[in-house]
């Protein structure tokens, strides 16, 4: 018994060590820098310039651009680069991509907030592009390399590389600028965008690739741009899934914005967030996603999902406890703890099932729609509602609102587990080859 124990214990390790989920890795690496050169980075530098609260918050602009990569996520699937793809659609694409993003990150870096304040709102935005096509890219290349079975373990993987790229991006930019500047700051952090090319260069053109089909006319290049949502669109509940889509994250994105308002309202100091918020939170993160690729393998796609629905909705409640106690320390690194595991839950699970989505001939388009379409509708409800709803309701009420407002989506995925509605939608990229990413493991 203790043998068979041991060697399940090891099978579960197993897949975390192959090929595919260690390229997934270093893939995350790079797609979580450039969010980081125009995020929290950014912000901190605007700030050290000397510019005002809402001058520095103009800069989301180079978030929104990441919601529109769908017009552009096409020419990844469709559009052959000179030269350069000759190594493949998907690593000439990944390659060239890369060059764009240190380009965009070192024109980033040689603009000065403070005496050229146009062209640096202009460097950040052509960062967001330059990000947003590298993660179309990189998203592609994830999905087309891993095997049905490997899904699940290889969304972890990426959401670990991702945390880390971000977390040691922003870091080592904060480090460097103390000593050299922001502008030599910024230019060293581009160095980050070489794990996702050399790994495509090592590992070369994904097997799983499906070129489409050749483009010759002005017809077919329109064919090309439509080819990706029909495809999607004609499936049976298509539009029930794009309506989970668009709503199983609203709860989560409203509550998390407001977070560090609220922990600021309640008199947590500056050192208090840092070691709560940053530093249990993110190797809560870390854990959270290690369950999540345990939970996806031994349960499957449908309950591992649903789980994490559940996990997710439940840790806004927490908060609402939080404002309900005021000041707590142990309060505050049960609940963030709570949340980042619920989270890392979330991001293996959940991403798993949006890349088993995708038609392996159109995967660059169609998860640039799907990753997109997750997150617009909570960033545009932040932005329009969040702050009033939050004077009106006061915490305590707003993070119970919260709470009610994922239930529509654990609700939803339920009821598509028990009609089917996904065991039908599931594209090639969840059965061609080993496995089944519906159950989760290669049996």
């Amino acid at each position: 018994m203790e043998r068979t124990a041991g060697t399940r214990w090891v099978d579960g390790l197993r897949p975390y060590v192959e090929k595919a989920p260690l390229a997934a890795f270093f893939l995350g690496v790079s797609s979580g820098f450039p969010y980081a050169m125009i995020g929290a980075t950014l912000t901190s530098r605007l700030a050290q310039d000397g510019l005002d609260k809402k001058t520095i918050t103009a800069f989301t602009l180079g978030f929104l651009v990441y919601n529109l990569k769908p017009l552009w996520a096409w020419m990844i699937d469709g559009v052959r680069l000179p030269l350069l793809g000759r190594l493949g659609q998907r690593v000439s694409w990944l390659v060239f991509a890369g060059l764009l993003v240190i380009a965009a990150v070192v024109n980033l870096a040689l603009v000065s907030p403070a005496t050229n304040l146009s062209g640096t709102v202009a460097a950040a935005i052509l960062v967001g592009i330059a990000g947003a096509t590298f993660d179309i890219v990189i998203d592609a290349y994830r999905i087309e390399t891993l095997k049905p079975y490997q899904l699940g373990v290889g969304s972890g993987m990426t959401q670990y590389g991702w945390r880390i790229g971000n977390v040691a991006a922003g870091g080592l930019a904060l480090v460097l600028a103390s000593r050299i500047g922001w502008s030599g700051a910024y230019a060293a952090c581009a160095m980050f965008a070489l794990p996702a090319m050399l790994t495509g260069l090592l590992m070369g053109e994904p097997e799983r690739h499906r070129e489409p089909t050749t483009k010759r006319g002005i017809g077919e290049i329109a064919a090309s741009i439509v080819g990706p949502f029909v495809e999607f669109f004609r499936r049976q509940g298509a539009a029930i899934i794009l309506m989970f889509i668009l709503v199983h994250k609203i709860g989560d994105t409203l509550g998390q914005i407001v977070l560090r308002l609220m922990l600021n309202d309640l008199g947590f100091s500056n050192d208090e967030i840092a070691l709560y918020d940053v530093g249990v939170g993110f190797w809560a993160y870390l854990v959270g996603i290690f369950v999540g690729g345990v939970l996806y393998a031994r349960l499957g796609l449908k309950r591992s999902v649903l789980i994490s629905l559940v996990l997710m909705a439940v840790s806004n409640a927490s908060f609402a406890l939080l404002a309900g106690a005021g000041h707590s320390n142990e309060g505050l690194a049960a609940a963030i703890g709570f949340e980042n595991i619920a989270s890392g839950i979330g991001g293996v699970t959940v991403i798993a099932y949006f890349s088993a989505l995708c038609d392996l001939r159109y995967t660059a388009a169609q998860y640039a729609l799907i990753s997109a379409a997750s997150s617009v509708v909570g960033r545009l409800l932040t932005a329009t509602t969040a702050g009033a709803l939050v004077e009106r309701l006061g915490y305590v009420d707003f993070y119970w609102l919260t709470t009610v407002v994922a239930l529509p989506g654990v609700l939803l995925f339920w009821w598509m587990s028990r009609s089917g509605v996904i065991d039908r939608s599931i594209g090639s990229a969840g059965v061609d080859g080993p496995g089944d990413a519906r159950n989760g493991d290669a049996a």
